[in-house]
């Protein structure tokens, strides 16, 4: 059957066709406007990576987020907004944790487009929460020049979104935060608020900052002209100004004399590592460097006895106890535990004057799929020739080894990327650590962007906690971190030698110790739900 000119089903499929062809070239439209957008964002992704170490550029992780705030000030829908978002998370993660494919493929042996695969999923799955804060800021913030964007609620909006998703990275299904924004600010003003706020409150602060310069620059551009600029774009500034009066600022003060430490770096081959010759050879090794010379306390790194502590050689076992009470030099040393045939710890356990047995710290916070295996994920982790397993979990605020008078604290590899356990574990303590001491290996990224991170991460902590941080680690950054945040002493990456300093320890608590990431959630979620409210309000107003 055929449908005639005058036929009504004819005129309806026609203005059908025409309208269906009407929504593809919109479609269209939007797709091709929306594209240079989208790349862009991904573009300032990459480029907001290099605002960390190594190059340590704090004000280029500024900049980059003020592209992000004005690429979605100027979305005209949510999801466009989202998108966006999620491509400035796509090109930050993937230019800064591409090296996790080292330990897969090099060092797992896992098939090189699986591991490029993962990294590439998992990349997307963090770009999720940059996508989160994008749409928050859009959904909460009225498009326009001559409004939000240009004026003071525009930027203390995106920062309470960006801070918030943040956080919510770094704590949800345990947490990945490694390159959280605020970590880029270790040499910059903004680390002045890390005893105060942390590193939360910094990505919070910085987010102002750069929506603030993004509002300043749009309303150059608007009616408004200076008149609307010379709200945000000063109080950027300002924020900056205050954060560098705060960096000479001390919450803790010196207790007890300098200990004299030796932290040794064996540069032991990964590929080697738990093999039979790896093990004898590192067994061997981290003997003779800690029975080189004395000192008031010696750290290893993390499994520098790749073995469970039982099966330690007598010979070994016997030469590192002759040695301690000899010599008057504490020992921590990293090994595994083990409290049954299948309770098994990753550990660092000290010997030293004064000791009446075994001290023992346990590794809290374990690593996904590297420490423990998420459920369902038993084929993966199979999928790689590394000795992986799930490991018992310690506690948090687990006691300090005390050393000629002050208190160490370990804490074992990617733990120290969680400031707020660590701000708990201080607290905690009857009577609080005063120095830090982080034990890691990071050979299994081989020379990578890694190493250079985990030392800011490390940083970050003395700032926050104003105690100094010792870094022992297998192939770098094995250094000192006094309790401002600097860099006393390390030694070259990829080398076996012990690094010997002075350290001061010190007494008291910040305010971010005491109270954690608490204020600064708190804070954020009070001005999204205003922000929320707001604009209910107005959309019933009308």
């Amino acid at each position: 059957m055929t449908l005639g000119v005058d036929d009504p089903r004819a005129l309806d499929a026609a203005r059908g066709g025409r309208a269906n062809g009407g929504a593809g070239r919109i479609a269209r439209s939007v797709r091709a406007a929306l594209q240079p957008r989208v790349l862009l964002a991904a573009v300032l992704g990459a480029i907001h990576t290099q605002g960390f170490a190594p190059h340590n550029w704090w004000w280029l992780q500024i900049l980059a987020l003020a592209g992000l705030a004005a690429l979605v000030a100027d979305t005209r829908r949510v999801r466009d907004a989202a998108l966006t978002g999620f491509a400035f998370g796509l090109g930050w993660f993937l230019s800064g944790i591409w090296w996790l494919y080292i330990s897969m493929h090099v060092y797992g042996l896992m098939p090189g487009w699986m591991a490029a695969l993962a990294v590439l999923l998992f990349g997307t799955y963090l770009s999720i929460y940059p996508a989160l804060a994008a749409t928050l800021w859009r959904r909460f913030s009225p498009p326009g020049t001559s409004r939000w964007p240009a004026v003071l609620g525009g930027p203390v909006l995106f920062a309470a979104a960006w801070a918030l998703s943040e956080w919510l990275r770094g704590v949800v299904f345990t947490g990945f935060p490694w390159l959280g924004s605020g970590y880029a600010h270790t040499d910059g003003p903004l680390a002045g608020y890390a005893p105060l706020v942390g590193v939360y409150g910094i990505a919070a602060l910085a987010g102002l900052c750069a929506a603030a310069l993004a509002a300043g620059i749009r309303a150059l551009r608007a009616d408004g002209g200076l008149r609307l600029a010379a709200m945000p774009v000063p109080t950027a500034a300002a924020v900056l100004a205050v954060g560098a009066a705060l960096g000479p600022a001390r919450w803790t003060e010196p207790v007890g004399e300098p200990i004299s430490v030796r932290l040794l770096q064996g540069n032991v081959p990964q590929d080697i590592k738990f093999e039979q010759a790896g093990i004898d050879r590192s067994n061997a090794l981290y003997r003779d460097m800690i029975t080189a010379a004395p000192a008031d306390l010696v750290v290893t790194p993390e499994t520098a006895f790749p073995l469970i502590l039982q099966d330690m050689p007598v010979e070994i076992a016997t030469a590192l106890r002759d040695f301690s009470a000899h010599s008057g030099t504490a020992v921590l040393f990293g090994a595994a535990g083990a409290d049954s045939p299948v309770d098994f710890t990753n550990s660092v356990f000290g010997i030293g004057p004064g000791l009446s047995s075994l001290y023992r710290y346990d590794k809290h916070h374990l690593v996904p799929f590297g420490e423990f295996i998420p459920l369902g994920f038993r084929w993966f982790v199979d999928m790689m020739k590394m000795p992986l397993g799930d490991f018992r979990r310690g506690g948090l605020a687990q006691s300090p080894l005390p050393v000629r008078g002050v208190l160490v604290a370990p804490n074992i590899c990617y733990e120290d990327l969680f400031g707020e356990e660590i701000a708990r574990t201080l607290r905690g303590q009857s009577a609080p650590a005063n120095i830090l001491a982080n034990v890691t290996n990071l050979a299994w990224f081989g020379d990578t962007l890694a190493l250079d991170q985990h030392l800011q991460i490390s940083r970050m902590r003395a700032l926050e906690t104003q105690r100094p941080m010792l870094r022992a680690t297998n192939t770098g950054m094995t250094a000192v971190v006094a309790p401002d945040g600097s860099v006393q002493a390390r030694l070259p990456t990829f080398t076996t030698g012990a690094l010997s300093a002075n350290v001061q320890g010190t007494r008291g608590l910040t305010p971010y110790v005491r109270l954690g990431n608490a204020p600064v959630v708190a804070a954020c979620v009070l001005v999204l739900l205003f922000a929320a409210w707001r604009v209910r309000a107005s959309a019933q107003a009308r």
